[in-house]
């Protein structure tokens, strides 16, 4: 029998394989770096590649969800789309009701039951992406940081990567770079150095996102993420460099 078919229907050894299917689409997506800071979160993602006639504004990675929130995305565009799509309905939707803004955790958990609920019935598939979703639950809060993927499951974190080939080692980057409570500045060198491992072009492929408290958002403009690229680039240039190259002399007599 083949177990990859249904996508109600589970393998022997315990594997819904369409799920793990939309898991590698999340792999071969492009990365996605968030980082919880003291008073901040910071989302960055790799922004590939462009056609040279194509509108650089109708491709967005980072799209805000409601007035307080943002997601970043990894895996399928167009499912991404419609999924954002049902929980924009949902933030509005709570807000007629309830006559308040909805938590940050009650929408990662909306967007993780709706994924969830495209594991387990028949004539659907799973969404082939995974996000970073953060914002503020109120108007003083500081923001929080989430992460939901094609099984339907969401969690909190400090700092987190999706997408690419090299999340497992980019992860591993930032749980020897990461401090608790990090001012802005570090949090944004922190996601540029992270993504600077995946990407070649500078700052003409990435996408900046700063979440600050209260819900305040900023696209950072490439100028800025240019400034830091250089400053990075420059200071690893000078670590390569063998004693006694910048004074100008000979190592042998330094």
């Amino acid at each position: 029998m083949s177990y990859d078919r249904a996508i109600t229907v589970f393998s022997p050894d315990g594997h819904l394989f369409q799920v793990e299917y939309a898991m590698e689409a999340v792999r071969r997506g492009s990365t996605a770096v968030g980082i919880k800071g003291k008073d901040c979160v910071v989302l960055a993602v790799e922004r590939r590649a462009l056609a040279k006639l194509q509108e650089a504004r109708t491709i967005r990675k980072i799209i805000s969800v409601d007035e307080r929130s943002v997601l970043a995305f990894a895996g399928l565009t167009a499912d991404a789309r419609v999924l954002i799509q049902k929980i924009r309905v949902e933030a509005q939707s709570y807000r007629l009701t309830m006559e308040d803004s909805p938590s940050i955790d009650y929408l990662a958990r909306y967007l993780a039951r709706t994924q969830q609920q495209y594991t387990q019935r028949g004539g659907v598939r799973p969404f082939g992406i995974a996000s970073l979703f953060c914002g503020v639950s109120s108007d003083d809060g500081a923001p929080e940081l989430y992460q939901t993927d094609p099984a339907g499951t969401h969690s909190r974190w400090k700092a987190q990567v999706i997408g690419g080939r090299s999340a497992k080692s980019l992860r591993e980057f930032l749980e020897k770079q990461y401090q608790d409570g990090m001012e802005e500045t570090a949090c944004v060198r922190l996601a540029v150095q992270a993504l600077l491992e995946v990407v070649d072009s500078g700052a003409k492929t990435m996408e900046i996102c700063v979440v600050r408290r209260g819900g305040k958002k900023e696209m950072m403009e490439e100028d800025a993420i240019e400034t830091i690229v250089k400053e990075i680039e420059s200071e690893q240039e000078e670590k390569r460099a063998p004693p006694g190259a910048a004074s100008g002399g000979d190592p042998e007599y330094v």
